[in-house]
C-alpha cells in the first residue's frame, strides 16, 4: 500500500521543461552544494524533474522549489527502498524515467543519444556510460550503467546500498557519458564512504540479499557481487585491489588524483571488513542513527 502524504504540495516556481519525454527522479540528504549545478544540467532538457529528499538540513529543499521541482519529503531506510518509494508514489507523466543522482551530469552528447534512441524505439531501457571525477579530476574508469526506463517498467533491487534498477524489457546501449563528481573534496568523500561501508556491512550481518546473485561467470553485476562476497578469503587481497585499480583500471593516468583514488578504495574495502569483523565479534549491528536530523518542510508533501 502507497504512503499517504501528511499535507498538500505548496506552490513553488514552474520547471523549465525540455524536448525530452523523460522524467528525471533524484533523492538527497543535504545535498545544497549538488542541487544547483545538476538542476541547471537538467533545466531545458527533461520534461519533469522529481526529488525525494530524506529531511535535508542546508537548502536542498529550497534550491529545488526555486527551480520548480516537484519535491517530497520521506524517511530514509535504504537506498532500495527510497527508489522504489519514489517510482510507486511520484506522480509521474512523461512516458520515460531517469535516475540521476545530485552529483551527476548528463553530457551533451548522452542528451542528443537518448533523444534519438527514443525516437527509433525498440528499446525499453538505456545504458550508457558513467565516468568517475574524484579530487576535481576526471579518472579512466568508466563503467556501463542502467538509468533510463519506460516509465512503469522498473523495480529497484531491495538493497541498503548499491542498489541497481531491473528493468522488464529490452536494454540497448546508447553514447554519451554521465559524469559523476564523485564529491566536492576528500572530508565529504570520507563521510559518505563511511556511511556506505556501514550499511553495506549491516547488509552482511543481517544476510541482507546482495544488489544481484553473486557469479564469477556472470554480468559485470553479479561479478563485483561475487568479488565482493569473497574477496576477504583472497590472499594480498589489498595489494592486488591497488594494482587493480591503479594499473588495471588505468588510474595511473589521472596523476596524483589516480593514486590517491586507487589507495582509498583500499581503505573503503579495508573498513568495510573491519566492520563485517567487528558486528560478527559483538553479536549486534552499531547503534542506528537516523538520516538526516532536519525537521519536514512544510511546504512539500511529507510520506510516513
Amino acid at each position: 500500500m502507497n504512503d499517504t502524504p501528511a499535507c498538500p504540495p505548496s506552490p513553488s516556481a514552474t520547471w523549465a521543461s525540455g524536448p525530452a519525454p523523460v522524467a528525471a527522479i533524484l533523492i538527497s540528504l543535504n545535498e545544497g552544494h549538488n542541487m544547483e549545478a545538476v538542476l541547471e544540467n537538467l533545466s531545458g532538457w527533461a520534461r519533469e524533474v522529481f526529488l525525494v529528499d530524506s529531511y535535508s538540513r542546508d537548502d536542498t529543499v529550497d534550491i529545488a522549489l526555486r527551480h520548480g521541482v516537484h519535491v517530497v519529503q520521506h524517511r530514509f531506510r535504504g537506498y532500495g527502498e527510497q527508489w522504489n518509494f519514489a517510482l510507486e508514489n511520484l506522480p509521474i507523466r512523461a512516458p520515460w524515467t531517469l535516475k540521476i543522482d545530485p552529483d551527476e551530469r548528463i553530457s551533451e552528447q548522452l542528451k542528443v543519444s537518448l533523444l534519438e534512441a527514443v525516437e527509433q524505439g525498440g528499446a525499453d531501457g538505456f545504458a550508457f556510460d558513467w565516468r568517475l571525477w574524484f579530487m576535481g579530476t576526471p579518472l579512466p574508469v568508466r563503467q556501463p550503467v542502467i538509468r533510463m526506463w519506460r516509465t512503469g517498467c522498473c523495480r529497484f533491487s531491495d538493497t541498503l546500498v548499491n542498489e541497481h534498477p531491473v528493468v522488464s524489457g529490452r536494454i540497448r546501449h546508447v553514447r554519451g557519458c554521465l559524469e559523476h563528481y564523485d564529491s566536492p573534496d576528500l572530508d565529504h568523500w570520507v563521510d559518505k564512504q563511511n556511511r556506505y561501508t556501514t550499511a553495506d556491512a549491516v547488509g552482511v550481518f543481517h544476510d541482507i540479499p546482495m544488489a544481484a546473485t553473486p557469479r564469477l561467470a556472470g554480468t559485470s553485476l553479479e561479478r563485483r557481487m561475487w568479488l565482493k562476497r569473497h574477496f576477504v578469503r583472497i590472499p594480498f587481497r589489498y595489494p592486488l585491489l591497488f594494482l587493480y585499480n591503479l594499473l588495471v583500471l588505468g588510474a595511473w593516468r589521472a596523476g596524483d588524483a589516480g593514486f590517491a583514488w586507487a589507495s582509498m578504495r583500499c581503505f573503503v574495502m579495508l573498513l568495510r571488513e573491519y566492520k563485517c569483523q567487528e558486528m560478527e565479534t559483538t553479536g549486534k549491528p552499531p547503534a542506528s542513527r537516523i538520516a538526516g536530523a532536519g525537521e519536514p518542510d512544510p511546504r512539500v508533501p511529507q510520506y510516513n
